[in-house]
């Protein structure tokens, strides 16, 4: 019994030996060990034995994620949208019909779609690919550009469609997936990051801000156009719009700057064209000109930003309240219009029918007047 005990101590001075005499030491000391342990005496049956080598288990993975079962979900209701757009005369006396492509989001089985209105853009004729690949054509029910909406709608059975989310309830680092079809190749294409920011607002060519917007990190590329952001829960919680690259004069390139239309406006914007085939937009009845302080300081002009009216549209809204061409606009309904309240999203606030207050300047006075609003007139 004595020996058997006193074996561990052995291999434990041995292999300490072979520490400290390098690695020859240790090949000597390992076979020395191996020596020792060979040539020691069984356990008596009043001794546990040495343990045995328990083989490793392997877990087993759950494939299905929230991610993929949101894409399994959504995926179905997503299609790549073609545009044939208008004939165009080229530089040879000649004419073409160019096409451009994007990405929509089947939101009612009765055949109802979104897509952004930059995608359908002057189009003579529009097609619809579905996820199985199969190609429909579809009928433009309407657009809104100021929040780059539209609807179209297509004939026949649909695979399933898309639920809109609550884009209130969002909350920076939440997960988001993106799918489209980037570059009009890469159809049903899923990006994954997730909610960088809520309420961004971003200038547009236009003149005015596009407002409440998500920001988010999923690639986003050109032909993702109108493609729904979905949330984890499988719902639609914006149709993505664009991508900031940077660039300008700082020369900066940026990445991970996409950006959606917010599924409550989305929503809301959608179901008018749906119901009316239009949005109800206020209507002032003017041509106008921004006022920059440049602009006023190189003209000695009484405000430093606001609407210089180059034309008045006879019986117009604006017109029947006394405004006439060359009269500056400062604020309308109380709000002074300026780089952050341009003048469009001011008029947005408002709805047609609405009588607003319009403070202007003429001839060096500064004057205000009471405006009922009309409707915008339909394209």
């Amino acid at each position: 019994m004595e020996s058997r005990r006193s074996t561990p101590t052995l291999v434990v001075a041995v292999l300490l030996a072979s520490m400290i005499f390098g690695f020859g030491g240790a090949v000597v000391g390992a076979g020395t060990t191996y020596l020792l342990l060979r040539s020691a005496p069984a356990p008596s049956a009043n001794e546990s034995p040495l343990p045995t080598a328990v083989a490793p288990t392997i877990a087993s993975v759950q494939v299905d994620t929230a991610v993929t079962e949101t894409v399994d979900r959504v995926g179905p209701a997503v299609v790549t949208v073609v545009n044939h757009m208008r004939r165009q005369s080229n530089p040879f006396g000649g004419t073409s019909q160019p096409t451009a492509s994007g990405s929509g989001v089947i939101i009612d089985p009765r055949g109802y779609l979104v897509t952004n209105n930059h995608v359908v853009e002057d189009s003579a004729s529009l097609e619809v690919v579905l996820a199985s690949g199969e190609t429909r054509s579809a009928r433009l029910v309407g657009s809104d550009a100021f929040a780059d909406i539209a609807v179209l709608q297509v004939e026949g059975d649909l695979p399933t469609s898309a639920s809109w989310g609550n884009s209130d309830d969002l909350q920076p680092g939440e997960s988001v997936v993106a799918i489209g079809s980037p570059l009009g190749d890469f159809k049903n294409t899923v990006t994954v990051g997730v909610v960088s920011a809520t309420g961004r607002s971003i200038e547009t060519d236009s003149g005015f801000r596009m407002e409440d917007m998500i920001q988010t990190d999923a690639a986003i590329n050109s032909g993702n156009s109108g493609g729904p952001l979905v949330s984890l829960a499988g719902q639609v919680i914006g149709i993505n719009t664009l991508v900031v690259r940077g660039g300008g004069l700082s020369g900066n390139v940026a990445e991970g700057l996409g950006f959606a239309v917010s599924s409550n406006t989305a929503s809301a914007i959608a179901q008018q064209l749906i119901d009316q085939g239009h949005v109800s937009r206020p209507y002032l009845g003017i041509s106008w000109a921004w006022i920059t302080p440049q602009v006023a300081d190189a003209n000695n002009l009484p405000v430093q930003q606001g609407v210089y009216l180059r034309e008045v549209v006879a019986g117009g809204p604006a017109a029947e309240a006394g405004l006439r061409q060359g009269d500056i606009l400062s604020a309308i309904g109380g709000v002074s219009l300026d780089d952050d309240h341009p003048f469009i999203n001011v008029m947005l606030q408002h709805a047609p029918g609405d009588v607003v207050s319009v403070s202007y300047w003429r001839d060096g006075k500064a004057l205000e007047a009471n405006v009922r609003l009309g409707e915008r007139p339909q394209a």
